[in-house]
């Protein structure tokens, strides 16, 4: 035998079925990755969205805060969907004039709320319309506000709804004896 026909014989390759085969397991593999990066890229998304609301819900309850320490009056008492503050003129929102600010919740779609601040939007995807109850001054105690702003990117998932909630004293009311 000659050594060319030798080394064509000893020259083993790829078959079709083989190469076949190995392109079929590729294609399994790199499809799984790829369902889980773009699992873990909307679930990435989806937890900054929910960041996002959730601070912003912060931000207005401690704009508000800062606001009602200050404020001389609220309105209106008990459960309610809006609040009017009443602001002194040395209050640094003010301006120098008494100033009545408006809070209030607005429907944006089925149970999604925004919060607004003089028709300003400052929170958003809340659960609730009413998030507020104001307490009158009792004997020995200032006047109080509670806000509760649940908020939730799906409204539809009640369970997975973050809770702020917060009570804050007006520091500018009368105490009852």
């Amino acid at each position: 035998m000659s050594p060319l026909r030798r080394l064509v014989r000893c020259e083993s390759g790829y078959s079709l079925i083989e190469l076949l085969q190995v392109t079929v397991i590729l294609a399994v593999i790199l499809g799984a990755l790829t369902t889980v990066f773009v699992r873990a890229m909307n679930s990435e998304v989806e937890m900054n969205r929910r960041f996002q609301a959730q601070q912003e819900a912060r931000l207005a309850v401690d704009k508000m805060r800062r606001e009602i320490h200050c404020a001389s009056a609220v309105t209106p008492s008990g459960a309610s969907s809006s609040i009017t503050v009443t602001l002194p003129a040395q209050c640094p929102s003010a301006g120098g004039s008494q100033v009545a600010v408006v809070y209030d919740t607005q429907l944006v779609s089925t149970n999604r709320y925004r919060l607004r601040r003089a028709g300003v939007r400052i929170a958003d995807y809340i659960t609730s319309g009413t998030v507020f109850n104001y307490a009158l001054p009792a004997t020995g105690k200032l006047a109080n506000l509670r806000v509760e702003l649940p908020v939730n990117l799906k409204s539809s998932e009640t369970g997975k709804a973050w809770r702020l909630v917060a009570d804050i004293v007006l520091r500018n009311t009368v105490r009852l004896s």
